[in-house]
C-alpha cells in the first residue's frame, strides 16, 4: 500500500511539472485572429502583387480581375520574393466555370512549398484522374483522404500547415517534414510525411531551410485570391 501511495505521488508530481517541462510556462503572444491573423504576411489581397515575381525574376503578368482575384494567363508561374520555411498558408482558388478537357487537363495548377513540394490544384468535381494527382493531393506522393471539391467556378480554400524536411547534423540523412491540409474546411491530409524528394517538374531540389512559394501556370485560367501566410 505504501509503495502504491508513493507511486501515485510521483505520478501527480510528474503531471503537475510536465507542462513546465514542455515550455507551457511561456506566455502565448496575443494576436487578432482575423479573418486574416494580425501576425500573417498578406501575399495577395486583391490588388497588390508586389510580393511576387515571375519565374524569370521580372514583374508578374497574371491578369488582375475586378473581383479581387488574379488569373493564370499563360505568362508563366509566379513565386514569392520572400522565402519561407515552416508555415501556415491560407489560399483561395477557383477553376474555370466553363469545363474544358478532362483529367489533368481540367483546371490544373498547383501550390509549391519551397518551390519543391506541390499541393495540387485541379478541377476534381466529377473528373476522374489518378488519385495522387487530384485536387488536394501531395502531388505524386499522397492522395487526399476525401474529395472535398466544389463545382467548377466556385471558390475553394486550402488551409495548409507545412513543416520542412531537415538535414541531420551529419548531413547524411533527412528528418521528414509534414503536410496537414484542410480543403474547404475538411481535413484531407493528416500530418503526412515530406521526405525531401521534390515533386516532378519542381523548380528547386534538395533539402533547404527556406524557399519561395510558387503558384503554377499549367496553361489553365485558374484564379487565386486572399493569400496569406504565417511563419511558424
Amino acid at each position: 500500500m505504501k509503495s502504491m501511495k508513493l507511486g501515485s505521488l510521483a505520478l501527480i508530481l510528474l503531471l503537475v511539472s510536465a507542462p513546465f517541462a514542455l515550455g507551457a510556462d511561456k506566455e502565448p503572444a496575443i494576436i487578432n485572429p482575423g479573418p486574416t491573423p494580425s501576425d500573417a504576411i498578406v501575399l495577395f489581397s486583391g490588388k497588390d502583387i508586389s510580393q511576387w515575381k515571375n519565374d524569370k525574376g521580372a514583374d508578374v503578368q497574371w491578369k488582375l480581375l475586378p473581383d479581387g482575384s488574379m488569373e493564370v494567363n499563360g505568362s508563366g508561374s509566379i513565386q514569392t520574393k520572400e522565402e519561407f520555411g515552416d508555415c501556415q498558408l491560407h489560399i483561395e482558388w477557383a477553376t474555370p466555370s466553363e469545363v474544358k478537357g478532362d483529367s489533368q487537363g481540367r483546371g490544373n495548377s498547383g501550390v509549391y512549398f519551397q518551390g519543391r513540394y506541390e499541393i495540387q490544384v485541379l478541377d476534381s468535381y466529377n473528373n476522374k484522374t489518378y488519385f495522387i494527382g487530384q485536387a488536394g493531393s501531395f502531388y505524386n506522393h499522397f492522395a487526399p483522404l476525401v474529395n472535398a471539391s466544389r463545382k467548377p467556378g466556385e471558390w475553394q480554400t486550402y488551409d495548409i500547415i507545412f513543416h520542412t524536411p531537415k538535414a541531420t547534423a551529419d548531413g547524411k540523412s533527412v528528418t521528414p517534414g509534414s503536410f496537414t491540409v484542410l480543403h474547404n474546411g475538411v481535413l484531407i491530409q493528416d500530418h503526412i510525411e515530406v521526405k525531401g524528394d521534390a515533386t516532378t517538374a519542381a523548380k528547386f531540389s534538395g533539402v533547404a531551410p527556406k524557399g519561395p512559394l510558387i503558384l503554377q501556370d499549367h496553361g489553365n485560367p485558374v484564379r487565386y485570391r486572399n493569400i496569406w501566410i504565417r511563419k511558424l
